[in-house]
C-alpha cells in the first residue's frame, strides 16, 4: 500500500509492549467522594422498586383477631424510620461504600444519565475463546488508563455490535468489512453482531451512549467511509483511524464499550479497482479493528499492526498473539 499509512487514536501515556505487560499485575482501584444529601434521597428512590412490608401485604386479606395497639404501631413505624435514617447516615458518612455499591446501580436511571442500565446482554461466561497462537511478543497494547491494569479489552461475555454508515462506501467494500470482522473475531474469540446501517456521522467526540439512536445500551462500533474534510485526522496519507472508548465502575476493570473505524473513502476507492486492491483495503480494515480492540502500532514491518503501509495483508504471528490476549479480558456485568 505505497503512499498510505495507518492512523490511530490513543492515550498520550507510555506504550506497553508484549514483554512488559506480562510483568504487571491486575489490581483494581476505586476512587471515592462525598455525595450530596439530595442525591442520596433521589438514588434511594430510583434504586429500589416498590417495597412491600408485612402490613401492606396483609391489607388485601380478610383477617381476624386483635389489632395492634397504637403504641405498637408507633414503635414499629418509628423503628422503620430509624433504620432508614441510620442507613442514609451510614451511606453519607461512608462515601466509598455509596460510590461502589449504590451509585453504579442508580446512575443509569437518573435524568440525563450518560450510561445504560447495567449488564445488557451479559452472559455468565465468555461467548468464545481465542485460539492457540504461536508465541510472539511482536505486538504492543494501547496504554491503560490505570497503571495497575495491564490492558483494556472488550467484555468477552457480551457480543460486540457494529454498524456501518453507507455514505461514500466503495463498491464491494461491504463484503470486505464482513470478512475483516470475521478475521478479528476468530483471532480474539469475541463475537460480533452486525446491526445494519446507521445515519450517525463519525466524530472525535463520539458519545459512547446514544439511547435515542441505539437504545439503552452502549453504542455499537461505527464503521464510516469518510473524507479528510469531514474527518481531519485522515488528512495527508492516513488511510484510516480506529479507536475505542472505555467505561469503568469502582472495584472492576476498565472495559471498552464503544468504538469506531474511520476510513478515507476518496483514497481507498481507486485502490479497490486495482488487481490486489481489495486485499489491501481489507488489511486496512483489520489494522483499524486492531486499534479498536486495543492494539497499538509495532515497529516490526512484518506485522499488520506496523504503522506504515508495508504490503502485509494478513495477520502475522505478533498480531495474532496480541489479539488473542485481548480476547481474554474480564467479564464485567456491572457495566
Amino acid at each position: 500500500m505505497p503512499g498510505l499509512n495507518f492512523g490511530k487514536r490513543g492515550w498520550p501515556s507510555a506504550r506497553l509492549d508484549g514483554a512488559e505487560q506480562e510483568k504487571q499485575e491486575r489490581i483494581r482501584q476505586s476512587s471515592s467522594g462525598r455525595i450530596p444529601q439530595w442525591a442520596i434521597y433521589e438514588s434511594a428512590g430510583k434504586n429500589n422498586g416498590p417495597v412491600t412490608t408485612g402490613d401492606r401485604a396483609a391489607t388485601n386479606r380478610r383477617t381476624t383477631g386483635k389489632s395492634p395497639s397504637r403504641f405498637r404501631r408507633y414503635l414499629r413505624g418509628g423503628l422503620r424510620t430509624g433504620l432508614g435514617i441510620a442507613l442514609v447516615v451510614s451511606l453519607y458518612s461512608s462515601p466509598a461504600l455509596f460510590e461502589r455499591w449504590v451509585m453504579p446501580a442508580v446512575l443509569p436511571y437518573l435524568p440525563g444519565s450518560n450510561v445504560p442500565p447495567r449488564g445488557f446482554e451479559a452472559a455468565a461466561a465468555p461467548l468464545g475463546v481465542p485460539p492457540a497462537v504461536s508465541p510472539s511478543l511482536e505486538y504492543r497494547l494501547l496504554p491503560s488508563p490505570d497503571s495497575s491494569q495491564p490492558f483494556v479489552a472488550y467484555d468477552p461475555c457480551r457480543p460486540v455490535h457494529y454498524v456501518v454508515r453507507p455514505d461514500n462506501t466503495p463498491a464491494g467494500a461491504d463484503q470486505l468489512v464482513q470478512e475483516a470482522v470475521a478475521e478479528v473475531s476468530a483471532a480474539t474469540g469475541l463475537q460480533f453482531i452486525y446491526d445494519g446501517i446507521t445515519t450517525e456521522d463519525p466524530s472525535e467526540q463520539r458519545e459512547k451512549y446514544q439511547p435515542d439512536l441505539y437504545g439503552k445500551r452502549w453504542a455499537p462500533v461505527l464503521i464510516a467511509w469518510s473524507t479528510p474534510e469531514e474527518s481531519p485526522g485522515l488528512a495527508g496519507n492516513i488511510a484510516g483511524l480506529g479507536s475505542s472508548a472505555y467505561a469503568h465502575t469502582p472495584g472492576h476493570p476498565y472495559v471498552y464499550v464503544a468504538g469506531q473505524v474511520n476510513l478515507d473513502a476518496p483514497a481507498l476507492a481507486p485502490l479497490m479497482e486495482q488487481r490486489e486492491g481489495p486485499d489491501h483495503v481489507k488489511a486496512i480494515l483489520m489494522h483499524e479493528f486492531g486499534h479498536v480492540l486495543g492494539l497499538d502500532h509495532i515497529d516490526d514491518p512484518g506485522q499488520l499492526m506496523h504503522g506504515e503501509g508495508n504490503g502485509v495483508t494478513e495477520l502475522a504471528d505478533g498480531d495474532r498473539a496480541g489479539l488473542a490476549l485481548l480476547g481474554t479480558g474480564e467479564c464485567v456485568p456491572q457495566l
